[in-house]
């Protein structure tokens, strides 16, 4: 991830725009006037829906976000106007056409359950004055972007008219469009680079029941053809996505925990636009959208994805370097804070690991199991040379760290200068400090900072030392 991390491209959306409003409350009674519920409203809140869901994931990743939509001349709009602005979003290229209902989703949650939900929006197709007026107002700058997203939810902001003349004016200026497809009928989308439709939705578009390889290489290649695209992508949910250059690729998922779909598909178009911006290849692109698929369906509700948590899910993984396991004070403390957010446990151990043997991955093994990640600091060359004696360590703190860092059972390894790990266990004040055996009636450096110790059993005749006297003979 660290080459995306000073990378900000520069993304327009187009699409339906919507606000996903929440009337949270308690249910205890039932209305005397009707078989209802009486809904007792604690809070408000509101988020952007539809086309603004893929904003915020852009955002959330680090792109400078251009939209362009339709609103009504309402209080909903000016409220969406608001909204996107807020977050750092350019807002110019929306058109306000009088008459038109801004899209507004109010639902009614009593007791983490959805009671009711109601609609304020209009559906029917945007009129020709506002598709010439988008397209006008593109028309000067639409080579200023890297990137082009169509997020279509139906509601009639993308017309046939709009999508084809948009891709026509992109394609013109050397810009890729990407889309995120809505309905049976993918042919307004002549002309894109890629679309992002599910399983279901390449299914009904195509009319191939997608139920092996060859039938999901046919449903690509039809879509590839009729569509005119670059690339032919259909997203598999747990089996991940699958693309048709000129030879079927299948990039598997990798989400450990799914908890929730909503918004899954918004945050695949929005990584794949990222990344292909940055000049990633087809197999990396898909690579980390599907490692972004996997942070947001582990969370609750449409959600977004940073940098950091796409790095620090794929250490989960151990699909990444060591590199990416290897972490400065100041980056351990970000993400032990995001990793108590999502209500993890989090493991604290440390030594000076310098001979890597059995009975070190054992314990670190049995360590991991305390939690849910385990961080591991690590004794610097001079702090192990002041403990163990002048001709230690073997190898370098560099070198150990890597090695550290490559195991299975270790999250993070965080280097430190000082004797003890007093100043690094304060900080991450672990739910559990784990030590030696060998500690059993000894006081620990940063209990105080812990909510549990855990004292774990060495492998008897396994350690640093015995091992450099087998070396020597003795």
């Amino acid at each position: 991830m660290k080459v995306f991390k000073n990378f900000r491209p520069t993304i327009l959306v187009v699409g339906d725009l919507m606000i996903d409003h929440y009337l949270w409350g308690s249910c205890e009674r039932i209305s005397p006037e009707a078989p209802v519920q009486v809904v007792d409203i604690a809070k408000e809140t509101t988020v952007l829906g539809g086309a603004g869901n893929v904003i915020n994931n852009l955002v959330a990743l680090g792109a400078k976000v251009s939209v362009s939509s339709v609103i009504g001349d309402d209080d909903n709009g000016v409220e969406l106007i608001n909204m996107l602005s807020s977050i750092g979003v350019e807002t110019e290229n929306i058109v306000t056409q009088n008459g038109r209902k801004t899209s507004k989703k109010s639902r009614v949650i009593a007791v983490s359950q959805q009671i009711l939900r109601y609609d304020k929006e209009s559906k029917d197709n945007i009129l020709a004055d506002s598709t010439a007026k988008i397209l006008e107002s593109l028309s000067s700058n639409i080579s200023n972007y890297d990137m082009v997203i169509l997020s279509d939810y139906g509601k009639g902001v993308l017309t046939d008219e709009l999508s084809q003349g948009l891709i026509k004016l992109s394609n013109e200026n050397g810009v890729r469009v990407l889309v995120d497809p809505k309905g049976s009928d993918f042919s307004k989308y002549r002309g894109a680079y890629l679309l992002t439709p599910n399983k279901k939705e390449a299914i009904l578009a195509t009319g191939i029941e997608i139920d092996s390889k060859e039938s999901l290489k046919k449903a690509l290649l039809k879509l590839k053809e009729e569509c005119d695209l670059g690339i032919s992508l259909i997203t598999l949910s747990e089996d991940g996505i699958a693309t048709y250059d000129n030879e079927l690729h299948i990039f598997p998922t990798v989400a450990k925990e799914v908890f929730d779909v909503t918004g899954a598909g918004d945050t695949v178009i929005a990584s794949i636009a990222f990344a292909l911006s940055a000049g990633k290849n087809i197999e990396e692109t898909a690579g980390f959208a599907n490692l972004a698929a996997g942070v947001v369906v582990g969370k609750i509700g449409s959600a977004t994805v940073t940098l950091d948590e796409i790095e620090e899910y794929e250490a989960s993984l151990h699909k990444s370097t060591s590199d990416a396991h290897i972490k400065s004070f100041e980056d351990i403390d970000a993400i032990v804070n995001r990793c108590r957010l999502n209500g993890k446990k989090v493991v604290f151990t440390n030594g000076c690991f310098d001979i890597l043997h059995v009975g070190h991955v054992k314990y670190l093994q049995i360590a991991k199991s305390f939690g849910d990640m385990l961080i591991v600091g690590l004794n610097s060359d001079e702090s192990v040379s002041r403990l163990k004696g002048p001709t230690r360590p073997v190898n370098i703190a560099e070198d150990r760290a890597y090695i550290l860092a490559a195991l299975e059972a270790v999250d993070f390894v965080v280097p430190f200068s000082e004797d003890t790990p007093h100043e690094l266990i304060k900080m991450i004040k672990p739910d559990v400090l784990v030590k030696g055996g060998d500690y059993k009636g000894k006081e620990v450096v940063g209990t105080e900072f812990a909510s549990e110790l855990k004292l774990v059993d060495f492998v008897d005749g396994k350690s640093t030392t015995k091992t450099i006297l087998k070396i020597q003979g003795k």
